[in-house]
């Protein structure tokens, strides 16, 4: 999957000039935690929410509301925001853009066309768009989770014989996924998200039966 094809295209940018009250109230009236900051057309650094908070005094200032208030008015985001942006191209592969933000540990990323901003990515997008459609979050069926089935070190076919089992039961697969790491484990466990079957109980009956440690996975 493509950049382009999870990224947020209505992004909402602000000049360095704009002040911390401001960016604060485009956050809230728009409904996002992160403003690309552009100046002339050239990406120039990022304000989070978070970053507004750690520069916006606390309620312990001695500041009276006057004072404060002139100082969020008149603080431009220039001095504080994050220079060190971030950047991916929407012909990015998301799952490079994943592993990247999560060395980078930032959550997420500015999208930068011809120079341009033309979207903006998030660590929700990831989720919604990503790993929830491998996980088939949110979508109806069962999930058999299978432990120690599969022994990466023992080659392939382990996990023919296991889908042929469903397939016995009339079962639909709507996504397999392997937990565990196949560079360390000596076996790793496998979860089927199945719909549309005979029997859910006599097929996990049928794993059993077949000398797996087989069990109906709570949604």
């Amino acid at each position: 999957m493509k950049i382009r094809d999870i990224m947020n295209c209505n992004v909402v940018t602000i000049p360095s000039s704009t002040s911390i009250a401001e960016a604060r109230r485009l956050m809230e009236a728009h409904r996002v935690k992160r403003l690309p900051v552009v100046d002339k057309g050239k990406l120039v650094g990022i304000v989070t929410s978070r970053g507004l908070d750690r520069v916006s005094p606390g309620q312990a200032t001695s500041l009276s509301i006057w004072e404060l208030s002139y100082l969020l008015q008149t603080t431009p985001v220039k001095d504080f925001m994050a220079k060190d942006v971030f950047t991916v191209h929407p012909d990015d592969d998301s799952e490079w853009a994943v592993a990247e933000a999560q060395k980078r540990q930032v959550g997420s990323a500015v999208v930068l066309e011809d120079k341009h901003v033309v979207g903006i990515v998030t660590s929700d997008d990831f989720f919604d768009k990503v790993i929830g459609p491998l996980l088939g979050v949110g979508l109806p069926g069962d999930r058999i989770e299978i432990a120690g089935a599969v022994f990466p070190r023992k080659g392939p076919g382990q996990l023919e014989k296991l889908i042929a089992v469903v397939r016995k039961f009339g079962y639909k697969i709507m996504t397999i996924h392997i937990e565990g790491d196949p560079l360390k484990q000596e076996s790793l466990d496998v979860c089927f998200h199945v719909y549309d079957g005979q029997d859910i109980d006599a097929l996990i009956t049928e794993f059993q039966n077949q000398g797996y440690q087989a069990r109906l996975r709570k949604r």
